[in-house]
């Protein structure tokens, strides 16, 4: 079983940037997929960033220019770039790995952006 564990979340103002990491416990190299996900209160769990193992990305609209998804397969680790921080990016942010056909969560990072 795949543990995946994110870190640096924290709060941050208006403006600012953080930079998230999922670090796995297998390898990266072997996903189809590992993505970054967001869930805020009263709100459903979204797509922010995914990143294939042919290292396409997607991204969701609303972070678009702002926000980086890359992977680093010799740390097995995926990272989420986060520019220009909004308060409606406040959400607890999930990193997410999907291998065949099974798929792993992470236990969550909080990130609170003030106004």
């Amino acid at each position: 079983q795949v543990q995946l564990v994110e870190s640096g979340g924290g709060l941050v103002q208006a403006g600012g940037s953080l930079r998230l990491s999922c670090a796995s416990s297998g390898s990266i190299f072997s996903f189809n997929a590992m993505g970054w996900y967001r869930q805020a209160p009263g709100k459903q769990r979204e797509l922010v960033a995914s990143v294939t193992s042919g290292g396409n990305t997607n991204y969701a609209d609303s972070v678009k220019g702002r926000f980086t998804i890359s992977r680093d397969n010799a740390k097995n680790t995926v990272y989420l770039q986060m520019n220009s921080l909004k308060p409606e990016d406040t959400a607890v942010y999930y990193c997410n790995a999907k291998y065949g056909v099974l798929s792993a969560w992470g236990q969550g990072t909080q990130v609170t952006v003030s106004s």
